[in-house]
């Protein structure tokens, strides 16, 4: 279970806090009662959560690209940061094939940037570095991979998130290891979770913002490889997993420094064409999707996260049933529709996700 009462005034530096996932945990953040720092680029699109739902409302925003180092250093120094959650990223598969140099870039170099600035300014934290499912050499198994799996990906997005969890091995080997842990003070682990869900996102090329624009707009929504198989989990699941991580790192760096798997019940490890059907008829109003036969870059067909080792060690388990997680993304975007209050929406939302931990 999340401790509330650990995040009460922590000092956080969360990178890449105007995305999708950053803004959700942004907000979850400063409802903890913690003060944070984001650091990050502008919001990737447009519309974008954290502008609808006022994601920069008590946090301290830094505009900052992790590729450049001394800002990075200098954001670092400004905040003194007890926990850093690193979430800045090039995220997409199909723009890591348009832009290979800016995804690893981001994704690689960027890495490097924190964890050598924490070297330089020999600043005591706990990290949580997160990367993908899609990390892992894809040998499009039915089971789930584990976190001893090897490193790999086929494209460039997911690739550059192998090298960056090969970064992170060499930096807890080389200056961060768990032997040496009273003299340099970090304690660094990196998390990986599988395809997340939620309201208020509107990346490209992405299944629940394609068919929420396309409901929106009223006109079939094209889906590409609608057999596809993924481990489909609410956003706030995997943001739960990294803040159970970042408290217990804190508590027993040692035995915690490490990778671990945030990913669903196999139950809603789902095709794609289901999430398409179900989201269809929740929404109504003549809404459908139909098959994009058109040539695309390769994608993998088979992905599933094994979260034995974080049910086990840190007690983290899912608690929202995709079912239920798709009703709580179609309240989302009926709010949006009718230009209600968002901020609202996602407090709500995150409120009610803290009663399910409590059962």
């Amino acid at each position: 279970m999340l401790d509330r009462t650990f995040w009460k005034e922590r000092r956080v530096l969360l990178t890449g806090h105007t995305g999708f996932k950053g803004s959700w945990l942004s907000i979850w953040l400063n409802l903890l009662g913690a003060e944070v720092t984001g650091f990050a680029l502008k919001p990737p699109t447009e519309p974008n959560l954290f502008n609808l739902a006022g994601a920069a409302k008590g946090i301290r925003s830094v505009h900052g690209d992790i590729r450049d180092f001394s800002h990075l250093k200098k954001a670092i120094f400004d905040c003194r940061p007890e926990v850093i959650i690193h979430m800045a990223a090039q995220s997409v598969v199909r723009r890591g094939y348009e832009d290979p140099i800016e995804t690893y870039s981001s994704n690689v170099m960027g890495t490097v940037h924190l964890f050598e600035a924490l070297r330089h300014l020999h600043h005591r934290c706990v990290v949580v570095n997160v990367t993908t499912d899609k990390c892992y050499e894809n040998r499009e198994w039915v089971w789930g991979y584990r976190e001893n799996e090897p490193m790999g990906g086929r494209d460039p997005y997911s690739n550059s998130k192998g090298c960056a969890e090969l970064v992170t091995a060499a930096y807890q080997e080389s200056y961060f290891s768990q032997n040496a842990f009273q003299e340099h003070g970090v304690a660094l682990a990196s998390a990986r979770a599988g395809n997340v869900i939620g309201g208020g996102d509107w990346t490209s090329h992405q299944l629940i913002p394609d068919l929420m624009r396309a409901f929106l707009e009223g006109r079939p929504c094209f889906i590409r490889n609608p057999l596809a198989i993924r481990p489909w989990q609410f956003v706030l699941e995997p943001l739960r997993g990294y803040l159970m991580l970042a408290e217990s790192l804190t508590k027993q760096p040692a035995q915690f420094a490490s990778g671990w798997n945030f990913g669903p019940a196999d139950s809603d490890a789902k095709p794609v064409s289901w999430i398409a059907d179900k989201l269809t008829q929740l929404w109504g109003e003549a809404a459908s999707w139909t098959h994009d036969t058109t040539e695309h870059p390769h994608e993998a067909h088979f992905l599933k996260l094994d979260a034995s080792k974080a049910r086990a060690y840190l007690n983290w388990s899912p608690l929202l049933p995709l079912n239920e997680a798709l009703d709580w993304i179609i309240e989302w975007y009926r709010v949006y529709q009718a230009s209600g209050n968002l901020r609202r929406v996602v407090e709500a939302q995150i409120e009610r996700y803290h009663g399910l931990s409590n059962h």
